[in-house]
């Protein structure tokens, strides 16, 4: 989209996707976030920030042609329908999308306490006050869908199967936790950006921009972003999978050069994290035999020099190895996914190549 000085998005955002809500960062609740969905107990903090920047990017960019979509139709605000119409092609994420604006509703059915007979009279009266975020988007889409293909997804029960995959994963991940990870687990699952509007406004740097989002939108934004953030982890894990060399497997020389440049420096880190390893062991220094005639209360004549520097020279090597270690070692072999798995991910979803692309689908 044509973001120019006339766009209705806010000059302040750089060329990055990052703006004056830089210092805003969701780093640490992400960490958690990537936790639910799949990964380590304990993810890696410059993962983290590098799947914050690949969700700020891509909400930013969705917000700038929400703006200018809005500012065509002659709106005050960014509305649903703005992200509604934006996303009308992909059905998947769409009826997805409608599956948690009905839950929403459900949500705050519950919230104001309402009960059966109040629900019994709205439905008799006509009155959809409850459903708004529902009504928003049947009324929308009776006025662009002339096929009915849209409206038809507001009444489709079917069965989700990545949230399937999801769950069944959480379902697995969760066997080998004892009480106090599966409540840091539950803690975690219940982390989102929704809850904490206020600093998820400053962190899309909404104050700036002429045409700013509206409650409702600003819902939507907060699940695509988790919605993002799901994916990433899910290519990501699947990316790793794939890393992983088996033995037999006629594929293993298709790996990609992103991985082979990874994993040579990885390799370099692992000789240097592992001082007892053979490669890495240096060959013993000679030693004088010992002779039976010397008195045993007597020390050989330069013995006690060279030992004490010999000494310093081990620890002086102990603490190059520490450094090492911290530098890459932690890297190379800790369980989480590695920024260089989320980049490999962006890099397959965004180019679908080779032999199996007719039967990679987007999410």
């Amino acid at each position: 989209m044509n973001t120019t000085a006339a766009s209705p998005m806010s000059t302040a955002t750089s060329s990055s996707g990052r703006s004056a809500g830089k210092s805003v960062s969701f780093a640490a609740e992400l960490q958690s976030m990537m936790f639910s969905l799949g990964d380590a107990r304990r993810p890696l903090h410059e993962t983290a920030v590098l799947v914050e920047d690949v969700v700020h990017t891509q909400l930013i960019n969705l917000l700038q042609q929400a703006a200018e979509i809005s500012q065509l139709r002659g709106a005050r605000v960014i509305s649903a329908e703005d992200l509604l119409f934006l996303m009308r092609k992909d059905k998947k994420k769409l009826r997805r999308l409608l599956k948690y604006m009905f839950f929403r509703d459900y949500k705050s059915k519950i919230v104001k306490g309402i009960e059966d007979e109040d629900l019994l009279e709205d439905k008799l009266s006509g009155s959809n006050n409850s459903n708004k975020r529902q009504k928003i988007a049947q009324d929308f889409f009776s006025s662009i869908d002339q096929t009915g293909e849209l409206l038809a997804m507001l009444e489709d029960d079917e069965i989700d199967e990545v949230k399937q995959e999801r769950m069944e994963r959480a379902e697995r991940q969760t066997r080998i936790m004892d009480s106090a990870q599966y409540a840091e687990f539950c803690e975690s699952r219940q982390l989102s950006f929704s809850k904490k509007a206020s600093k998820f406004r400053d962190w899309l740097d909404c104050s700036s921009m002429e045409i700013k989002p509206n409650v409702i939108a600003m819902e939507i934004l907060a699940y695509l972003a988790y919605e993002t953030v799901a994916q990433l982890v899910d290519l990501a894990l699947l990316v790793r999978q794939d890393m992983v060399t088996k033995a037999g497997d006629p594929f293993s020389h298709a790996i990609s050069a992103t991985f082979i440049q990874y994993h040579s420096s990885a390799e370099g880190c692992y000789m240097k994290s592992y001082p007892d390893s053979p490669e890495s062991t240096p060959p013993a220094t000679p030693t004088a035999p010992s002779s039976g005639s010397q008195h045993p209360g007597k020390t050989a004549p330069g013995a006690l020099g060279n030992g004490s520097a010999g000494q310093d020279s081990a620890k002086t090597k102990q603490r190059k190895r520490k450094k090492s270690t911290a530098a890459c070692g932690v890297e190379a072999h800790s369980d989480a996914i590695q920024p260089c798995h989320i980049r490999e991910a962006i890099r397959r979803y965004g180019h679908k190549i080779g032999p199996l692309s007719p039967f990679t689908e987007v999410m």
